[in-house]
Parts: structure tokens; sequence; C-alpha cells
């Protein structure tokens, strides 16, 4: 850190604003401290930024008795100063900013050790000392500020829906999402959460056919179970007719497949859906079921251990710039019940809740005593939205043997 420090002092400017009892030796360890004196000497004879070679040359001339080893020595220390990245501005600021206060709690504890002992003179010492650096303890920041100007609000604002839905009535709600933004998706057991996803990434228009690269991390279903929803899906048959007309839906099934990963996830945690995201860098993430992948940490109660993962599922998608699609349940509160709330999420309470960008929750209407079938109908509830902020349901259709979503 110390060799870091070292070039940003080299820097006019940061030097300027640092020089004196800002930046002091005692900083610094004994043969960086003589390299340090050299950058004082080099700005107060050529007033301008100096390179690392520049001062190892003006270090070596200004120390003529050094030995041949003391020389080499010194060589392999401005080696690794030339290889040492230099600091951030801001940072560097920040970091002498801590290490002067340190140097200056050093005069302050020794100040007060010598009040212990009696001497007679620690109340002035110590005045003196807070006069002398006044605010010099609140560290000196250089902040880029963020750019909102008219034209970056705008470009930032058509990237809000980079990947649209394919589902006609929600997109005329809603128009889609962006890296990011976490998508907290609930609904009860058999509702359809994996044609949910299936049919916005595999589906006509979906993500996968828009370009983006999908991965799906499943720890509730087989993979192979999945991966045959995303297979209807992408070529609009039943199981049956796939089979009978494997050739039709291999073409319609490929060109979507491409971009499309699937991976069984059970027994993972979050860090290693980080690491996946780091090395393959997916636009879209699912992770069915959100609440099965574990955090590192103890809680006391479930919505704790439940708000942590969320918590982490987020931070992935805006480190990761992805959208992350966090499956989960609902509670038996939902169970046949078109209109929801959040708190029927489970595990809700706040922690979880809080972090969703936008929350989905498919209701479905109760069974009907003596009907064959299910009904198709799902009630798609936007119940949190930070994208747009529309709140409310819509209506559409599930084909349980394509897995699409319509309507």
């Amino acid at each position: 850190m110390e060799l870091s420090l070292i070039r940003s002092l080299m820097d006019k400017e940061f030097y300027d604003e640092h020089r004196g009892s800002k930046c002091p030796d005692r900083l610094f360890s004994s043969d960086v401290r003589k390299i340090k004196k050299s950058i004082d000497t080099a700005m107060d004879r050529y007033e301008r930024t100096v390179l690392p070679d520049e001062i190892e040359a003006l270090f070596m001339s200004d120390n003529p008795t050094l030995t041949t080893a003391q020389k080499a020595s010194y060589s392999s220390l401005f080696g690794q100063i030339k290889r040492e990245q230099p600091l951030g501005s801001d940072i560097a600021q920040e970091v002498l900013s801590k290490l002067f206060q340190q140097v200056v709690g050093e005069d302050v504890a020794n100040i007060g050790f010598d009040m212990v002992n009696g001497d007679a003179a620690t109340l002035e010492k110590l005045r003196n000392l807070l006069e002398r650096y006044g605010d010099d303890f609140i560290p000196n920041l250089n902040i880029e500020w963020d750019d909102i100007t008219i034209e970056t609000l705008m470009a930032k604002a058509e990237l809000e829906a980079k990947w649209a839905f394919n589902i006609p009535s929600v997109t005329r709600k809603i128009e889609g999402v962006s890296g990011g933004q976490l998508i907290e998706v609930g609904a009860r057991p058999n509702t359809g959460k994996t044609s949910f996803h299936a049919s916005l990434i595999a589906g006509p228009n979906g993500f996968a056919s828009q370009g983006a690269k999908c991965i799906i991390l499943c720890n509730e279903e087989p993979t192979h179970r999945v991966g045959a929803r995303y297979l209807t899906a992408a070529a609009g048959m039943t199981a049956h007719e796939v089979r009978d007309n494997f050739a039709k839906a291999k073409s319609l099934y490929e060109p979507v497949m491409n971009n499309i990963r699937i991976k069984n996830a059970d027994g993972r945690d979050m860090a290693w859906v980080e690491s996946i995201c780091k090395t393959f860098k997916p636009d879209i993430v699912v992770l069915d079921m959100g609440d099965k992948f574990s955090v590192e940490g103890s809680f006391a109660r479930e919505d704790q251990a439940l708000a942590a993962c969320a918590i982490y599922a987020r931070q992935i998608a805006k480190t990761y710039d992805c959208a992350v699609f966090y499956m989960s349940q609902l509670s038996a509160d939902a169970e046949g019940r078109s209109q929801l709330n959040q708190s029927m999420m489970q595990g809700s309470r706040t922690g979880k809740a809080a972090e969703a960008d936008l929350m989905i929750l498919i209701g479905k209407s109760p069974s009907v005593e003596g009907q064959e079938e299910d009904s198709p109908l799902r009630h798609i509830n936007i119940v949190k939205n930070k994208l747009n902020g529309w709140h409310g349901m819509v209506n559409v259709d599930l084909n349980y043997q394509t897995a699409r979503y319509e309507g």
C-alpha cells in the first residue's frame, strides 16, 4: 500500500494537496521514507508531475555514498514502485487521511501517557496538537459525480427494458427487464412457475430470441424436466407432438437453445451462483428455487436467512449486470386466489421483499369440483414495481402442455 501511495505522491496535484503535515514521513518505512524525500526535492525543484525513473535517478545522484549492495536494494525497491498501480485519486486521499489520523492518534496517546505520569505541560501540548491539525481529521475526497444530463438519463431509461416480455398483456404494463434488476416471482405449487420462465425465455420472441444469454439454475425439479418445458415452449408443441415430429421440433428449438444453459444446483450456495455469473457473464439468470440456495451465516429466523439470500441475489444482479429471476413459493394463504399481495411471499416479512425491483405473483383460480382439468387462466399480480411504478393484475392463459403463457 505504501508503494502505491508513493506513486500517487508523484502526481503534482495530489502532492500539493497533501504535502507537509498532511503526509508526514512517519507514514512510511525507513527506506521508502528516503525515497519520499527525493519526491519532496523534485516537487520543490521542478514543480511538475514526475516519473518513477526520474525519482530513481535523482535519488541515486543525491546519495552517492551508497554501497553496491544498497544500490541494488534500492533499485529493487524502485522496480516494485514502477510495477505498482497508482491508487485512484479518491482512494489515495482516503487512505492517506486514515493513515494520517493514525499518526495523530499516536501523538494523542503519547500525550495522554505523559498526562497520566504527571507532565504538567500535557494540556498545552494537546491543545496545540488539535489547533495544528484542525479539520485534517476529516478525509478529503475527490468525487466524480454521476452523469445526469438529459441525454444520459434518456439512454438509461431505454435500457431499463432491454429484454422485453413476450406476453402482450404484461408488456402493455411493463415493457421488460434489464441488467442489475432482481425480479422475485412467486406462486403456489403446480401453478406454473417453471413454465413462466420457460415461456419468457424460450417462447416466441422470448429473451433467448432477443439475444439474451440465459442461465437457469435448478434445485427444485430435475434439469431434464425443466429442459423439456423449454423445448415445448420454444417449439410450441406438446411432448407427444415433439416425439411425432422430431425434425420440426428440433428446427424450432435449436435457434434459442444456443442462448440457454441449464444446470442442476442441488445443495449449492449463492457464492457458487456468483462464480457462475462471473465466469459466464449471462444476461438473464433464473434461480429456481431462489429460497433453496444457502448463504453463509447463522440466522435466528427463516425470514432472515431468506432476506440474506435475496440481498445476495440483488448484489449479483448489480455486480454482473444481469437480470436475476428469483423463483419462490407463496404461502397457503394464496391457494386458489386470484388477487395476491406481498405478505403471501414465503418468508417475506420485510427483508426479502425489500430487495425486489419487480415482484410478480401468479394466482390460480380454485379447482371446480367435477372439472377434469384445471382452468388455464392465470392471474399475474404486479405487487411491487420500481421499474415504472405500475401495480395491478392482468389475466393470461397458461397452455400447460406447451409451457407457454399467452394473452
